[in-house]
C-alpha cells in the first residue's frame, strides 16, 4: 500500500514555509507521496536569479509591511496574501504523474461545484464567459529518487495589490534580469463565493486519499518545528538571510535623481551580489570634498539602507554645520534603496 503523508502548515511565515518546501525536497523519504498545504502572510516571492530592486516595489512593500521571500527556484514575482493557498506535491519520481496532482486538486474542487481545466504544462483554469481565466500556476522539480510539483490556488487574494508590489517605482533601473510575465487570473471564489483555505484543506486530504487508496500520516508545523528538526531550522535560516534575499542577485545599476537642498543630485550605484562595487555623485553641490568622504563611505558596502544610513551619519557627524543639508540626502537614499 502507498505510503501517504500529509503536512499542515499552522504558520504564516514564508521563510518557514518555502524552507518547509525545501526540506520535504531535499530530506524526506522519497518512496512516499506526500502532501503540503501551505500559506504566507503578505508576501513578495521572487525567483532564484531575480533582481529585488527591479522586480518589487520595496518602498511600498516597507510602507505596507510585506515580507520578501526569494525561492531556490526559477520563474518570476508573485504576492502572496491569506487568500492564496500554496501545494506542495512530492513523489517518487518513477512513478511521478503531474496529472495525478492536478486530478486530486480538481477533485477535491468539485465539492465547491467548481469545474477546472489543465492548460499547458502550468496553469489551471476556470472558463468563463469571455474566456478561460488562471486561478493556479505551477512549477516543477527533480531529482533522481524523486519528483516536486509546486503551486498556488487563488482562492480571495486581493489582486488589484498584485500590481503594487510587483510594478517597480519610476526608478531609472537597467538591471540583467527579466520582468516577469503577468497573466489574467481570477479567484476561485468568483464561481464558489464560500470557499476558503480552511475549507478546502479537508477535501484536499480527502482527495489524496482517495487518489491512493489509503490514509495519510498528517502533521502540522510551526515556529517550534524549527527546533525540533535541525535540518529544517537549516534551510530556514538560509531562506531568511539578508545575504539569500538581497545579496544573491546579479549585477545591476541603480539610478536615482532628485533636487535636493544641497543642490541638484544625480547619483548611480553599481551592485553586484547585493554589494556596492562602485558609485558616483553627479552634482551641483558645493562641497565636494564631502561628496568624495561619502563616495569612499560606501563604496564596497551592502546595499541596504540600514548601511547607508550609519555610513552616512559618520560623514554627517563630522561636518555639523551641514548637518540638515546631508541628512536629508541620507534619508532620500534611503528611501530609494529601502531595505
Amino acid at each position: 500500500m502507498q505510503k501517504l503523508k500529509v503536512f499542515l502548515s499552522d504558520s504564516l511565515n514564508p521563510h518557514l514555509n518555502l524552507a518547509t518546501e525545501e526540506w520535504i525536497f531535499h530530506n524526506l523519504d522519497p518512496s512516499q507521496q506526500i502532501l503540503f498545504l501551505w500559506r504566507n502572510e503578505e508576501t513578495v516571492v521572487i525567483g532564484r536569479n531575480q533582481n529585488p530592486w527591479s522586480e518589487c516595489n520595496l518602498a511600498k512593500m516597507k510602507e505596507d509591511k510585506v515580507h520578501l521571500a526569494r525561492r531556490t527556484t526559477g520563474g518570476g514575482a508573485v504576492f502572496h496574501d491569506l487568500g492564496n493557498t500554496n501545494f506542495t506535491f512530492l513523489s517518487p519520481k518513477e512513478s511521478y504523474k503531474r496529472e495525478n496532482n492536478v486530478q486530486v486538486i480538481f477533485n477535491a474542487l468539485k465539492n465547491f461545484g467548481i469545474q477546472g481545466e489543465a492548460s499547458g504544462r502550468n496553469d489551471l483554469l476556470i472558463p468563463f464567459e469571455d474566456g478561460p481565466r488562471k486561478f493556479s500556476g505551477s512549477a516543477y522539480r527533480e531529482k533522481k529518487d524523486r519528483a516536486f510539483h509546486h503551486g498556488t490556488l487563488l482562492m480571495h487574494t486581493d489582486l488589484t495589490r498584485l500590481g503594487n508590489y510587483l510594478t517597480p517605482n519610476p526608478k531609472k533601473l537597467q538591471a540583467k534580469g527579466k520582468e516577469s510575465v503577468r497573466a489574467r487570473v481570477a479567484n476561485l471564489n468568483e464561481v464558489s463565493a464560500s470557499i476558503n483555505h480552511d475549507l478546502l484543506v479537508g477535501p484536499m486530504i480527502k482527495a489524496f486519499e482517495d487518489f491512493y487508496g489509503a490514509k495519510a500520516e498528517i502533521e502540522s508545523l510551526t515556529m517550534k518545528s524549527l527546533q525540533q528538526i535541525p535540518e529544517l531550522k537549516s534551510q530556514y535560516d538560509q531562506l531568511s538571510s539578508w545575504e539569500w534575499l538581497y545579496g544573491n542577485t546579479l549585477e545591476f545599476n541603480h539610478k536615482m535623481d532628485d533636487y535636493l537642498s544641497l543642490g541638484f543630485f544625480d547619483v548611480h550605484f553599481k551592485v553586484e551580489d547585493g554589494q556596492i562595487k562602485d558609485l558616483k555623485f553627479y552634482t551641483d553641490c558645493l562641497y565636494p570634498g564631502v561628496i568624495d568622504e561619502l563616495t569612499e563611505a560606501l563604496r564596497n558596502k551592502p546595499y541596504k539602507g540600514e548601511t547607508v544610513r550609519t555610513e552616512m551619519s559618520a560623514v554627517i557627524n563630522a561636518h555639523p554645520d551641514l548637518n540638515a543639508g546631508l541628512s536629508e540626502l541620507r534619508d532620500w537614499l534611503c528611501k530609494n534603496i529601502e531595505i
